[in-house]
């Protein structure tokens, strides 16, 4: 006689705070890979664009990515959100909408989507009911919302690189919740929240093109319109910290975890085969492009590394779920060649590239990149993997599965946010111009972060500061005089060189 099987009271759904179509695995997933999310936001990104600058524009670039997320955060929840995944209001666009009622958080999560035509055998169109939830899954929404800000705060994060050095803090201020509204929205909902490109089939798995290639795109444009930084810096931008770099890499990188798999909604193989994919892809990339540092410069670069990390992260984001391993190995070697090729050899010889002052080149690995990624997406997509998804065309596959337009939906759908993109960045910062300086001005970039927020990133002497005797002498520190030349001593003990 078999023995009846006891559920713990921990697994038992009773309604409430539990409700039946609660799963408290993929709840606890999908907040854990927001976090992770957030946290390549903040510390990650403050922590490597605060070292990868020079010295005295630490405080200024580690605060626009602070500022970027806090900012983003109250526009999300307050109209932003519903615009990406709402009703529709356009075929790129959703209804505006605040997300703050407890009962609209506390509700299942599911994301709409608009009708849906598609051919017949015979020639004629059908239609899936509309509005339908593309995708419904087992947690509130407040974890949906959650975790699809931080794509949104990180899209304009790494926007801010392009920018470094130069913009103005008071238009960056205007800029977050400007382009947020108008632009970020606008290719989220398109692609991922039931919109025409989404009708269509264009697959971005994690966001090749909603993150990637949209603030790659915009970041340049962006550079183009703020104008370069002093020549003397452009000439000479070294990190002022080589190791919190890498420190700043490294959250970056195991972020990427929650990033592409947290995207599959659920706690499941999808997720599993998203994670490792992304990793495998990014070692070969860093690889790659070490190799390739080595091949032609003679040395291998730390910063060269960490692009390639970077690169191969971006290639494999729009595909990390619908593709296999040996693809991604594949991915990760076009994800350290390409990128390199742009940066290294096609960007020296093309004066318009040398034009605009990308600060951090997140031209070519974010917008390069991700367009690559697309594009892979569209070569190596697995039919069964893709079956696993919500597309907006079942049994989507790749070019080397026998579907040879989904390449061309992939291309089609990069022109689009490129485009969009360029016209929207152009005419918000065209706007803000009309009101404040893009750029600050010549005294501020002369001096840096001192001259714009009253802070420095470090209380050193050196990098111009001049040592006043008088006011050392003042506050009573003694000052032996015997070592000149070598360094003076002050009350503390501490040598001060000179």
């Amino acid at each position: 006689m078999a023995s009846s099987s006891v559920v713990p009271s921990g697994y038992v759904n009773g309604g409430g705070v539990d409700p039946d179509w609660l799963n408290k695995g993929d709840n606890a997933w999908q907040l854990t890979a927001a976090t992770l999310v957030g946290i390549q936001c903040v510390p990650g990104l403050v922590i490597l664009y605060g070292s990868i600058v020079k010295k005295k524009w630490a405080v200024n670039s580690a605060f626009m990515a602070l500022y970027a997320y806090a900012a983003s955060l109250l526009c999300w929840v307050t109209w932003a959100y519903k615009m990406s995944f709402g009703e529709k209001l356009l075929p790129l666009w959703g209804k505006a909408g605040t997300t703050l009622s407890y009962k609209y958080l506390q509700a299942q999560a599911n994301l709409p989507s608009t009708t849906q035509y598609h051919h017949r055998g015979d020639g004629t169109l059908s239609t899936s009911p509309s509005p339908s939830p593309s995708s419904t899954a087992f947690f509130d929404m407040a974890s949906l919302v959650f975790f699809q800000f931080q794509f949104a705060a990180i899209t304009l994060i790494l926007l801010a690189g392009s920018v470094l050095g130069r913009m103005s803090f008071r238009a960056w201020m205007l800029f977050v919740p400007l382009w947020l509204t108008l632009s970020y929205t606008v290719g989220a909902f398109s692609v991922w929240g039931g919109g025409f490109l989404w009708q269509w089939g264009v697959i971005d798995y994690s966001g090749g093109y909603v993150i990637h290639l949209s603030s790659g795109v915009a970041g340049f444009t962006a550079a183009y319109w703020v104008g370069p930084r002093l020549p003397k810096d452009r000439e000479r931008f070294p990190p002022n910290n080589m190791l919190l770099m890498l420190a700043g890499a490294g959250l970056l990188w195991m972020g990427w975890t929650g990033f592409n798999g947290g995207t599959s909604l659920a706690a499941n193989l999808s997720a599993s085969v998203a994670v490792l994919n992304t990793h495998v892809c990014a070692a070969t990339s860093l690889l790659t492009w070490t190799t390739l540092d080595v091949l032609l410069f003679g040395k291998p670069s730390v910063i060269g590394a960490v692009q390639g990390m970077m690169t191969g992260l971006v290639v494999i984001t729009p595909a990390a779920g619908v593709v296999s391993g040996w693809a991604s190995i594949v991915m990760g070697i076009l994800a350290g060649c390409v990128p390199w090729f742009t940066m290294m050899i096609i960007h020296k010889h093309w004066s318009f590239l040398q034009k605009v002052d990308d600060t951090l080149g997140v031209f070519h690995t974010h917008a390069v990149a991700g367009l690559l990624g697309g594009i892979c997406a569209g070569l190596f997509a697995e039919p069964l993997l893709c079956s696993y998804l919500s597309l907006g065309v079942p049994a989507a596959k790749g070019f080397f599965f026998g579907s040879y337009f989904q390449l061309v939906k992939q291309v089609a759908g990069a022109l689009f946010i490129i485009v969009w993109n360029v016209i929207s960045t152009s005419l918000i910062l065209f706007v803000i111009g009309l009101v404040l300086p893009l750029r600050m001005s010549d005294a501020h970039l002369l001096i840096g972060d001192d001259a714009e927020h009253g802070e420095e990133a470090y209380a050193l002497w050196g990098d111009g500061e001049k040592y006043n005797i008088a006011i050392q002498q003042a506050s009573g520190s003694e000052i032996d005089y015997t070592h000149h030349g070598a360094g003076m001593i002050n009350g503390r003990g501490t040598t001060v060189h000179t």
